[in-house]
Protein backbone atom coordinates (compact mmCIF):
# COMPACT_ATOMS: atom_id res chain seq x y z
CA UNK A 1 0.00 0.00 0.00
CA UNK A 2 1.36 3.48 -1.34
CA UNK A 3 0.68 6.80 0.66
CA UNK A 4 -0.14 9.04 -2.51
CA UNK A 5 -0.75 12.11 -0.82
CA UNK A 6 -1.98 14.63 1.65
CA UNK A 7 -4.70 17.36 1.10
CA UNK A 8 -5.73 20.00 3.23
CA UNK A 9 -7.33 23.35 2.79
CA UNK A 10 -4.21 25.05 4.83
CA UNK A 11 -1.26 24.51 2.21
CA UNK A 12 1.43 25.03 5.39
CA UNK A 13 0.03 22.24 7.20
CA UNK A 14 -0.23 20.06 3.99
CA UNK A 15 3.05 20.71 3.12
CA UNK A 16 4.44 19.76 6.32
CA UNK A 17 2.39 16.76 7.06
CA UNK A 18 3.10 15.53 3.48
CA UNK A 19 7.05 15.72 4.26
CA UNK A 20 6.75 14.23 7.11
CA UNK A 21 5.22 11.00 5.34
CA UNK A 22 7.04 11.67 2.45
CA UNK A 23 4.24 12.06 -0.29
CA UNK A 24 2.66 14.82 -2.58
CA UNK A 25 0.97 17.81 -0.99
CA UNK A 26 -2.53 18.54 -2.31
CA UNK A 27 -4.19 22.12 -1.51
CA UNK A 28 -7.60 20.53 -2.54
CA UNK A 29 -8.74 17.32 -1.94
CA UNK A 30 -10.24 16.71 -5.55
CA UNK A 31 -7.05 16.97 -7.12
CA UNK A 32 -6.49 13.59 -5.67
CA UNK A 33 -9.42 11.75 -6.93
CA UNK A 34 -8.83 9.41 -9.46
CA UNK A 35 -5.02 8.73 -8.20
CA UNK A 36 -6.61 7.13 -5.18
CA UNK A 37 -8.24 3.90 -4.03
CA UNK A 38 -8.34 4.46 -0.15
CA UNK A 39 -9.15 7.84 1.08
CA UNK A 40 -9.54 8.76 4.95
CA UNK A 41 -11.35 11.78 5.66
CA UNK A 42 -10.80 13.82 8.52
CA UNK A 43 -12.16 16.99 8.45
CA UNK A 44 -14.85 18.82 10.35
CA UNK A 45 -18.90 17.12 10.50
CA UNK A 46 -20.53 19.85 8.00
CA UNK A 47 -18.14 18.76 5.46
CA UNK A 48 -18.33 14.73 5.58
CA UNK A 49 -21.12 14.37 3.02
CA UNK A 50 -19.94 16.57 0.34
CA UNK A 51 -15.92 15.24 0.47
CA UNK A 52 -17.27 11.44 0.87
CA UNK A 53 -19.81 11.74 -1.86
CA UNK A 54 -17.05 13.13 -4.06
CA UNK A 55 -14.75 9.86 -2.87
CA UNK A 56 -17.25 7.44 -3.94
CA UNK A 57 -18.19 8.90 -6.98
CA UNK A 58 -14.53 9.41 -8.26
CA UNK A 59 -14.07 5.28 -7.51
CA UNK A 60 -12.58 5.38 -3.85
CA UNK A 61 -13.16 3.31 -1.08
CA UNK A 62 -13.45 5.50 2.06
CA UNK A 63 -13.05 5.73 5.55
CA UNK A 64 -14.30 8.61 7.40
CA UNK A 65 -14.31 10.16 10.89
CA UNK A 66 -17.17 10.21 13.45
CA UNK A 67 -19.88 10.49 13.25
CA UNK A 68 -20.51 9.73 9.84
CA UNK A 69 -22.42 12.76 8.58
CA UNK A 70 -24.85 15.25 10.38
CA UNK A 71 -27.74 13.87 9.29
CA UNK A 72 -29.68 10.69 8.61
CA UNK A 73 -31.05 11.20 5.08
CA UNK A 74 -26.78 12.10 4.60
CA UNK A 75 -25.83 8.83 6.30
CA UNK A 76 -28.31 7.07 4.03
CA UNK A 77 -27.35 8.49 0.69
CA UNK A 78 -23.61 7.97 1.12
CA UNK A 79 -24.84 4.86 1.98
CA UNK A 80 -26.25 3.95 -1.01
CA UNK A 81 -23.82 5.80 -2.80
CA UNK A 82 -21.20 3.18 -1.58
CA UNK A 83 -23.71 -0.07 -2.52
CA UNK A 84 -24.26 1.95 -6.23
CA UNK A 85 -20.45 2.07 -6.58
CA UNK A 86 -19.29 -1.16 -4.99
CA UNK A 87 -17.03 0.29 -2.88
CA UNK A 88 -16.23 0.13 0.66
CA UNK A 89 -17.89 3.02 3.57
CA UNK A 90 -16.11 2.72 7.33
CA UNK A 91 -16.87 4.61 9.99
CA UNK A 92 -14.26 5.76 12.34
CA UNK A 93 -15.54 4.51 15.22
CA UNK A 94 -12.29 4.33 16.89
CA UNK A 95 -12.70 2.61 20.17
CA UNK A 96 -13.91 -0.61 18.24
CA UNK A 97 -10.41 -0.70 17.93
CA UNK A 98 -9.12 -0.14 21.03
CA UNK A 99 -6.92 -3.13 22.72
CA UNK A 100 -8.91 -3.17 26.31
CA UNK A 101 -12.59 -3.52 23.61
CA UNK A 102 -10.54 -6.31 21.42
CA UNK A 103 -9.89 -8.72 24.77
CA UNK A 104 -13.16 -8.19 26.01
CA UNK A 105 -15.63 -8.74 23.18
CA UNK A 106 -15.08 -12.16 22.74
CA UNK A 107 -16.39 -12.30 26.46
CA UNK A 108 -19.77 -10.21 25.86
CA UNK A 109 -22.59 -12.61 25.48
CA UNK A 110 -25.95 -11.34 26.30
CA UNK A 111 -25.84 -8.07 28.48
CA UNK A 112 -28.51 -7.17 30.66
CA UNK A 113 -27.58 -3.69 32.20
CA UNK A 114 -24.68 -1.57 30.58
CA UNK A 115 -23.08 1.67 31.90
CA UNK A 116 -20.71 4.28 30.41
CA UNK A 117 -18.95 7.10 31.56
CA UNK A 118 -17.05 8.80 29.26
CA UNK A 119 -15.36 12.56 31.12
CA UNK A 120 -12.84 15.06 29.28
CA UNK A 121 -11.79 18.21 30.56
CA UNK A 122 -12.59 20.70 28.12
CA UNK A 123 -11.17 21.34 24.69
CA UNK A 124 -11.91 23.90 21.83
CA UNK A 125 -11.63 20.94 18.97
CA UNK A 126 -14.99 19.19 18.78
CA UNK A 127 -17.63 21.46 20.19
CA UNK A 128 -19.05 22.03 16.66
CA UNK A 129 -21.08 19.23 17.80
CA UNK A 130 -22.64 18.60 20.97
CA UNK A 131 -21.02 16.41 23.68
CA UNK A 132 -23.16 13.54 22.43
CA UNK A 133 -21.84 13.73 19.21
CA UNK A 134 -18.44 14.26 20.00
CA UNK A 135 -18.22 11.85 23.41
CA UNK A 136 -21.53 9.67 24.10
CA UNK A 137 -21.59 8.51 20.15
CA UNK A 138 -18.09 6.13 20.87
CA UNK A 139 -20.21 4.19 23.49
CA UNK A 140 -23.16 4.19 21.90
CA UNK A 141 -21.47 2.50 18.69
CA UNK A 142 -19.85 0.13 20.92
CA UNK A 143 -23.49 -0.34 22.97
CA UNK A 144 -25.47 -1.19 19.65
CA UNK A 145 -22.66 -3.63 18.19
CA UNK A 146 -23.22 -5.96 21.46
CA UNK A 147 -26.77 -5.49 21.69
CA UNK A 148 -28.69 -7.74 19.39
CA UNK A 149 -32.03 -5.70 19.63
CA UNK A 150 -33.95 -2.92 18.68
CA UNK A 151 -34.27 0.54 21.17
CA UNK A 152 -37.61 0.81 22.20
CA UNK A 153 -37.38 3.57 24.66
CA UNK A 154 -34.70 6.66 25.38
CA UNK A 155 -34.72 9.27 27.86
CA UNK A 156 -31.54 11.79 28.27
CA UNK A 157 -31.15 15.42 29.55
CA UNK A 158 -28.17 17.64 29.58
CA UNK A 159 -26.99 20.99 30.29
CA UNK A 160 -24.89 23.71 28.38
CA UNK A 161 -21.99 24.38 30.39
CA UNK A 162 -19.31 26.38 28.68
CA UNK A 163 -20.81 26.20 24.95
CA UNK A 164 -23.96 26.83 23.23
CA UNK A 165 -24.58 23.33 22.97
CA UNK A 166 -25.19 20.62 25.46
CA UNK A 167 -21.39 19.65 27.54
CA UNK A 168 -22.95 17.38 29.62
CA UNK A 169 -25.62 14.69 29.65
CA UNK A 170 -27.01 11.38 30.36
CA UNK A 171 -29.25 8.96 28.52
CA UNK A 172 -31.14 5.70 29.36
CA UNK A 173 -31.57 3.58 26.29
CA UNK A 174 -33.88 0.24 27.32
CA UNK A 175 -34.01 -1.88 24.21
CA UNK A 176 -36.59 -4.13 23.24
CA UNK A 177 -34.83 -7.37 24.60
CA UNK A 178 -34.79 -5.79 28.20
CA UNK A 179 -31.19 -4.59 28.27
CA UNK A 180 -30.41 -1.56 29.80
CA UNK A 181 -27.42 1.26 29.10
CA UNK A 182 -27.01 4.06 30.73
CA UNK A 183 -24.42 6.26 29.57
CA UNK A 184 -23.03 9.75 31.19
CA UNK A 185 -20.71 11.81 29.00
CA UNK A 186 -18.79 15.39 29.66
CA UNK A 187 -16.75 17.40 28.16
CA UNK A 188 -16.42 19.88 31.39
CA UNK A 189 -15.10 17.25 33.31
CA UNK A 190 -11.51 18.38 35.95
CA UNK A 191 -9.78 14.62 34.72
CA UNK A 192 -10.26 12.39 32.24
CA UNK A 193 -12.55 8.85 32.21
CA UNK A 194 -13.71 6.32 29.60
CA UNK A 195 -15.32 3.38 31.69
CA UNK A 196 -18.03 0.63 30.68
CA UNK A 197 -19.44 -1.90 33.02
CA UNK A 198 -21.43 -5.27 31.73
CA UNK A 199 -23.61 -6.94 33.77
CA UNK A 200 -24.90 -10.61 31.81
CA UNK A 201 -25.80 -13.53 33.41
CA UNK A 202 -23.52 -15.34 36.10
CA UNK A 203 -21.13 -12.54 34.79
CA UNK A 204 -19.78 -8.98 35.50
CA UNK A 205 -17.35 -7.19 33.09
CA UNK A 206 -15.49 -3.82 33.28
CA UNK A 207 -13.47 -1.75 30.91
CA UNK A 208 -10.96 1.08 31.14
CA UNK A 209 -10.67 2.11 27.77
CA UNK A 210 -7.98 4.87 28.75
CA UNK A 211 -5.76 2.72 30.74
CA UNK A 212 -6.41 -0.57 28.78
CA UNK A 213 -7.63 -2.43 31.59
CA UNK A 214 -10.34 -5.43 32.25
CA UNK A 215 -11.88 -7.15 35.01
CA UNK A 216 -14.34 -9.68 35.41
CA UNK A 217 -16.21 -11.48 38.05
CA UNK A 218 -18.45 -14.73 37.69
CA UNK A 219 -19.96 -17.02 39.73
CA UNK A 220 -18.04 -19.92 40.67
CA UNK A 221 -18.63 -23.41 40.97
CA UNK A 222 -16.44 -23.55 44.37
CA UNK A 223 -18.74 -22.97 47.53
CA UNK A 224 -15.88 -21.51 49.40
CA UNK A 225 -15.51 -18.93 46.63
CA UNK A 226 -18.83 -18.35 45.29
CA UNK A 227 -17.44 -15.28 43.11
CA UNK A 228 -14.27 -15.72 40.84
CA UNK A 229 -12.41 -12.67 39.80
CA UNK A 230 -9.77 -11.67 37.78
CA UNK A 231 -8.05 -8.51 36.17
CA UNK A 232 -6.16 -8.47 32.95
CA UNK A 233 -3.55 -5.80 31.83
CA UNK A 234 -3.52 -5.15 28.52
CA UNK A 235 -0.98 -4.53 25.98
CA UNK A 236 -0.57 -1.39 24.53
CA UNK A 237 -1.85 -0.92 20.70
CA UNK A 238 -2.22 1.45 18.40
CA UNK A 239 -5.89 1.71 17.77
CA UNK A 240 -5.87 3.92 15.03
CA UNK A 241 -3.38 1.82 13.25
CA UNK A 242 -5.57 -1.27 13.31
CA UNK A 243 -8.39 0.64 12.30
CA UNK A 244 -6.71 1.85 8.70
CA UNK A 245 -5.16 -1.50 8.23
CA UNK A 246 -8.95 -3.57 8.98
CA UNK A 247 -10.17 -0.79 6.37
CA UNK A 248 -7.26 -2.01 3.72
CA UNK A 249 -7.42 -5.35 4.27
CA UNK A 250 -11.57 -5.01 4.13
CA UNK A 251 -10.55 -3.40 1.04
CA UNK A 252 -8.58 -6.11 -0.53
CA UNK A 253 -10.58 -8.99 0.87
CA UNK A 254 -13.75 -7.42 -1.24
CA UNK A 255 -15.55 -6.45 2.51
CA UNK A 256 -17.20 -5.83 4.94
CA UNK A 257 -16.37 -2.74 6.43
CA UNK A 258 -15.42 -3.80 9.88
CA UNK A 259 -18.21 -0.51 10.96
CA UNK A 260 -19.70 -0.22 8.27
CA UNK A 261 -21.85 2.97 6.67
CA UNK A 262 -24.65 1.33 8.18
CA UNK A 263 -23.23 0.92 11.57
CA UNK A 264 -22.56 4.55 11.80
CA UNK A 265 -25.73 5.54 10.56
CA UNK A 266 -27.18 3.52 13.61
CA UNK A 267 -25.11 5.62 16.03
CA UNK A 268 -26.03 8.79 14.32
CA UNK A 269 -29.26 7.99 14.50
CA UNK A 270 -29.50 6.98 17.94
CA UNK A 271 -27.03 10.15 19.03
CA UNK A 272 -29.21 12.76 17.66
CA UNK A 273 -32.40 11.32 19.11
CA UNK A 274 -30.80 11.38 22.80
CA UNK A 275 -29.65 15.34 21.69
CA UNK A 276 -33.01 15.87 20.62
CA UNK A 277 -34.42 14.84 23.79
CA UNK A 278 -31.50 16.96 25.70
CA UNK A 279 -32.05 20.11 23.71
CA UNK A 280 -36.06 19.95 24.56
CA UNK A 281 -35.38 20.23 28.27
Amino acid sequence: MELVGVADADPGRAAAVAAEVEAAAYPDYRDLLGQVDLVSVAVPTERHYAIVRDCLEAGAHVLVEKPVTQTVAEAEALIALAKQHHRLLQVGHLERFNPAWLALRPRVRHPLFIEAHRLAPFKPRGTDVSVVLDLMIHDLDLILSVVDSEVAEVRASGVPVLTDGIDIGNARIEFANGCVANLTASRVSAGTLRKMRLFQKDEYLSIDFGERRLSTARRGEDPERPIAAEHIEVPPGDALMSEIRAFAEAVRAGGPAPVSGEDGRRALALALEIGRLMDRR
